[in-house]
């Protein structure tokens, strides 16, 4: 056998290996032929061979995510949680009855006691459900009845960096694909021009606080091509976009399409597929230079919008700015629209710090929700805003009749929905007396992830990566689809 007959045999086996058993060849198909692999019909209905189909076979809800972050953790009881039991035992021991032995961080395990903090903020009843929201969060009472509630999320991780990817990526441990790469690897694309999963961070008053890093977003184990791509505020949104001095656009084409038959000779040869991938991304690239630019640039939308965003929203890099990108990027039918907004980690001065972030967020939230909605695109995308564990019902450090610190809770918070076949209206799960315990309806990181793949039109058990000789998916070896959160 001649050399080069070995070198192809052997290609053919990595080929078949890494794809035949899979949905990679789908995934390349999407970077080919963004468009149609994006369409919902064709080869990804069924997996390649005849496999079992990623879909549940049941409506496809949501087309797109935009998932506002907000890390750090925001403070339940004193957003969302209104426990009148708290202020009443203000200064009180947490009971034991309550804590019921739980793990505790080391930022408060060595305190000598655990008073109770009632919020020092006023809370109302608004809309046909009935949501108790803060006095803190005037704009999103405004839509309650157009987001779904859950009250009874929990977690396995008690600290930052795990809790935050293990919501981000189904593991609390670094190197497995964000729930982003996910979606962009089963869905593909539906925009030649634009990456299929885009990342935006803002900064904010408490901006330095809890470091993310690109891990967050990253592909781990699946084609890299499906990680985020972070557009940042400033002259090169996308870094290494840009020509450099001297390079022209048609210069750049040209080395472009020589590159493309040097790659094609060495395809011909190998038979390596991320040959395929690269030139694809190559010309993704070429084809960003002109779209992205086009699409940070917001001179052009109306003082109204401005004004309903926010006078932030003028200010790049704000959270405000890029709620307003996020919109142009769901109008441009990017599949998942990432943003991280820091500055939620309260363990002390809380009631400033939440009054704070709720002033940066809360017009900018509830004004992107109403845009979306008067401009028809609710209905096929889902909104999500969260983070990735609450904050507990005593104070970490000093405790006065107007301030005090929350430290780190997973076994309660709250998070929302809206759009995108999530119910609108639905104020789900209740805690105890305390905001310390769920008493009904408990959703799990992994019950979260699966009912959002399942309003996407993915069985999240169906939707699985071979890797290491592993069948590896988000939500691991369990998840329950939460249909009572489906319209």
């Amino acid at each position: 056998m001649h050399c080069n007959d070995y070198e192809n045999l052997h290609s053919r086996r990595d080929f078949l290996s890494k794809f035949g058993l899979g949905l990679g060849a789908l995934s390349l198909a999407g970077l080919i032929n963004p468009l149609q692999a994006g369409s919902g019909a064709g080869p990804q209905v069924q997996g390649l061979g005849g496999g079992p189909s990623i879909f549940h076979g049941g409506p496809r809800r949501a087309k797109r995510v935009i998932y506002l972050f907000q890390s750090g953790a925001p403070s339940q009881p004193d957003l969302f949680d209104d426990k009148p039991m708290l202020r009443k035992l203000h200064g009180q021991e947490l009971p034991a009855s309550v804590r019921q032995g739980q793990r505790l961080t080391g930022m408060s395990a060595g305190q000598g006691t655990l008073p109770l903090a009632g919020s020092v903020f006023n809370f109302q009843q608004y809309g046909d459900s009935g949501m108790t929201l803060s006095d803190r969060l005037p704009y999103l009472s405004k839509v309650v009845d157009d987001i779904c509630w859950i009250k009874s999320m929990h977690t396995d991780a008690i600290n930052h960096d795990p809790a935050l990817m293990f919501i981000q990526t189904g593991s609390q441990f670094p190197g497995r694909p964000s729930i982003g790469s996910w979606v962009s690897y089963g869905l593909g694309s539906e925009n030649e021009n634009l990456p299929s999963f885009v990342v935006l961070t803002s900064k904010g008053i408490y901006g330095g606080a809890q470091p993310i890093y690109p891990r967050a977003w990253g592909a781990g184990f699946l084609e890299s091509q499906h990680q985020g791509v972070q557009f940042r505020s400033g002259a090169d949104p996308v870094l290494y976009l840009s020509n450099p001095g001297g390079i022209t656009a048609g210069a750049r084409r040209s080395q472009l399409d020589h590159l493309k038959q040097l790659q094609e000779i060495q395809l011909e040869r190998s038979k390596d597929p991320e040959i395929d991938a690269r030139i694809a991304q190559y010309e993704m690239a070429y084809r960003m230079q002109t779209s992205v630019p086009e699409l940070m640039d917001t001179a052009g939308e109306p003082d109204y919008i401005y004004d309903m965003y926010g006078e932030d929203s003028r200010v790049p890099g704000t959270y405000a700015a890029n709620c307003l990108l996020a919109r142009r990027l769901a109008e441009k039918d990017v599949r998942f629209i990432q943003l991280y907004h820091r500055g939620w980690d309260a363990h002390g001065n809380a009631p400033k710090i939440v009054s704070d972030q709720a002033k940066d967020t809360d017009q900018a939230t509830a004004a992107l929700i109403t845009d979306l909605k008067q401009r028809g695109l609710l209905e096929d995308t889902l909104v999500v805003w969260g983070g990735e564990f609450g904050r507990t019902a005593y104070s970490q450090g000093q405790l006065t009749a107007t301030n005090y610190g929350r430290d780190h809770h997973p076994k309660c918070y709250t998070i929302f929905m809206a759009g995108g076949g999530a119910k609108a209206g639905l104020v789900y799960g209740a805690t105890d007396d305390f905001s310390y315990n769920i008493t009904e309806n408990p959703v799990h990181i992994h019950d979260f992830q699966a009912t959002m793949m399942h309003l996407l039109g993915i069985d999240h058990e169906a939707f699985t990566f071979k890797h290491q000789g592993r069948r590896y998916r988000l939500t691991d070896v369990h998840g329950e689809v939460k249909h009572d959160l489906i319209a």
